[in-house]
């Protein structure tokens, strides 16, 4: 059942769940008045906890929703988002939708703040990145009575509907590529996973594969702070000098991993002889590389198109074919960093 089917929470539901009469509720929520601290926390809570969001739209136009989708990204400094926002951008041209985007830098508390404010516009739909969400920010979106798309992941039960690839099973492809070429000594590096549930499915999938083959990761390094060339280089360079008889270097994302690549290739290392690589996300803006590096396509600008197609058919009150759960399949690109 879809989201649109929930009734929407009244300032009376927060009264009744707080103790505390309408008018004081509608003082805290618009923070306006002189309301105790305590009596001000007690509605606070109560309206945390039903996941109530004040509705920012005057008079007569209260009840209606806006012809906006929000788009809840973690980020627009790395390749990946960009692409996906094309896709819902180019969807929507012909519907009568128009997306507005925040970035939540991968922090589940601005997730929550983000959402809450676009929330409070009354729009015709969410887009938001990821099935991991805060209690505060999953409530909202159950209760927000409006179609729900999470993206770029299936590994999970979504609130409404999800569009995107298993990233277990990204990772167990990749390992299974890597073994096949009969590497054995294999380092990864990767952002911090507690803020990246995405990279960390994949690498779950990867070495749980590996484990079945008998092998295990031989060095590991994981960075914070955005994906780059230079940060690329640096953690190869240390990863290198550290466990220097690895032969292969998987990297959670293809800037890292391009950034490796140059290193390598400067220090004269034989790629994929001596040491093959491997990376994610397709970005196609490293097709100029002096080696095509191999990675796995993540098919972010299919990602953005069905979800906007989704929200447009609910909008409609059209039926979506393929169920709340559609899962799109990765591409392996060998590249010439893979031995074949």
């Amino acid at each position: 059942m879809t989201n649109t089917s929930k009734r929407p929470l009244t300032l009376r539901d927060v009264s009744e769940a707080s103790g505390v009469s309408e008018m004081t509720v509608s003082r805290v929520l618009r923070n306006k008045g002189d309301v105790s601290a305590a009596t001000r926390q007690k509605v606070q809570d109560a309206a945390k906890r039903l996941g109530y969001v004040p509705n920012k739209i005057a008079g007569a136009l209260a009840s209606q929703r806006v012809n906006l989708v929000a788009v809840i990204i973690p980020s627009l400094g790395n390749m990946v988002f960009p692409e996906v926002l094309s896709g819902i951008s180019e969807t929507l041209e012909d519907t009568p939708l128009q997306p507005v985007v925040g970035v939540t830098d991968y922090l589940p508390e601005k997730e929550e703040k983000v959402l809450f404010e676009m929330l409070s516009w009354r729009p015709s739909g969410v887009i938001i990145a990821g099935l991991e969400h805060s209690e505060a920010s999953q409530v909202m979106l159950q209760q927000a009575g409006i179609p729900v798309v999470e993206i770029m992941d299936t590994d999970g039960e979504p609130i409404d509907h999800c569009v995107g690839i298993s990233h277990r099973r990204a990772g167990r492809k990749m390992a299974e590529e890597i073994i096949a070429a009969g590497y054995k000594r294999i380092g990864f590096m990767g952002t911090k996973m507690p803020l990246d549930h995405r990279a960390r499915k994949r690498f779950e999938g990867f070495t749980r594969t590996l484990a079945k083959a008998g092998i295990e990761i031989a060095d590991q390094e994981f960075y914070s702070g955005g994906s780059a060339l230079a940060k690329g280089r640096e953690m190869t360079a240390k990863m290198i000098a550290r466990t220097p008889d690895l032969d292969f270097l998987y990297y959670s994302n293809d800037m890292i991993g391009a950034g490796g690549l140059l290193y390598l290739l400067e220090q004269g290392i034989d790629v994929p002889d001596q040491i093959g690589l491997a990376g994610f996300n397709g970005v196609e803006l490293l097709e100029g590389l002096p080696r095509q590096l191999a990675t796995m396509d993540a098919c972010r600008r299919e990602i953005g198109v069905k979800a906007a197609q989704i929200i447009a058919a609910l909008n409609a009150g059209d039926e979506v074919p393929d169920g709340p759960i559609t899962a799109l399949e990765p591409i392996l690109a060998a590249g010439e960093t893979l031995r074949r």
